[in-house]
Formats: C-alpha cells, structure tokens, sequence
C-alpha cells in the first residue's frame, strides 16, 4: 500500500440532495474529521424574505481521512453518504490550503456567493416559481439574472424565461 494512502488527506464527500447535515454529525459521531460549510442567505422563497442557514455547496462536505480499506468503507457507508469524488483512479484529495480558505472565507460572517456558469445544453430542473417541476436544456442568458429553458416533446421545443436563482443543474450522472 502506498503512502498516500495512510495519509489524512481532504476529500469531497457527494451526499444524497440535503443530507449534508445529517452525514457531517453521523461521521462527527464516528469520530472523523469533517467541514461543512455553511452560510447565511435569504431564502429563495418567493413568499418569505427570511434568512437561512445553509450548506456553501449543496450536496457536498469535506471528509479529513486515510484511503485505508476499513477507514474509506466507514466512511462511505454512512447514512446519506454516496462517493468520495474523485475519477478512475480513486477519490482525489482537496489541498489543505482548500479549506482553510473556506473556513476563512466563512467564518468572516461576510456574504459568500458560488455560482457556476450555465452551458448551453446543460439540463435543469425549475425548482422555484410557477414553472417549478419542469425540466429542460438551458439555452442562453437572456439579462438582469434570467436564463431560458426549452422544454422538448413531440419533436419540438417551447422556450421559457425564468429567474436564473430558480433552477438547478441537474448532474451528467443523474441526466
């Protein structure tokens, strides 16, 4: 076995969609080292100008922990835990200086936004507003926070505009 793999690296832990709490405390209790970002913004909701508490990365947290068998299957047999990220070869660690910047970053109490951007093709599901449920393909920005989706059947498409804060990219794996 290879050093890398007894040394307490970062690690992306994918956890089923708003989880995170839950599988930050059950490893928490098993005594691995976790961060969870969390931040505080306005809720999305039309109906409510609230503020929340939220994860940065909705459906993600850090997991601080060896590659050695019996450490990675504890880990990744947790309740609402689904992979460490990483690609053929294994889970790729995150660099140390990663988190320690995020936990700067989040623990200044200054706002902290993330964000992606859209690709043309990317498939998106309309989770807020009066389009909510509908899936399509985003298509282009159309200005002031607005993006349109297209929704195909029948061998057609019917465009739609709504608020770019309104969906979520929907995972190449799950699309």
């Amino acid at each position: 076995m290879n050093d890398r793999k007894l040394e307490r690296l970062w690690y992306v832990m994918h956890t089923k969609s708003r989880h995170e709490k839950v599988v930050n405390d059950l490893l928490l209790k098993k005594s691995v080292e976790t961060y969870l970002p969390i931040v505080t913004m306005r809720s999305k909701r039309r109906d409510r100008k609230a503020m929340i508490r939220v994860p940065l990365f909705p459906g993600y947290l850090f997991v601080k922990t060896d590659l050695h068998p019996n450490s990675h299957l504890e880990v990744v047999k947790t309740a609402g835990a689904v992979r460490l990220i990483g690609n053929k070869q294994g889970p790729v660690p995150v660099p140390d200086e990663t988190v320690e910047s995020l936990q700067i970053m989040v623990d200044s109490n200054n706002p902290v936004t993330t964000g992606h951007r859209l690709t043309s093709g990317d498939k998106v599901m309309v989770v807020y507003g009066p389009f909510a449920g509908v899936v399509g393909t985003f298509v282009r920005y159309g200005g002031k926070g607005r993006v349109i989706v297209n929704i195909e059947a029948l061998g057609q498409y019917a465009g739609v505009e709504v608020s770019e804060e309104d969906i979520e990219i929907i995972p190449k794996i799950l699309s």
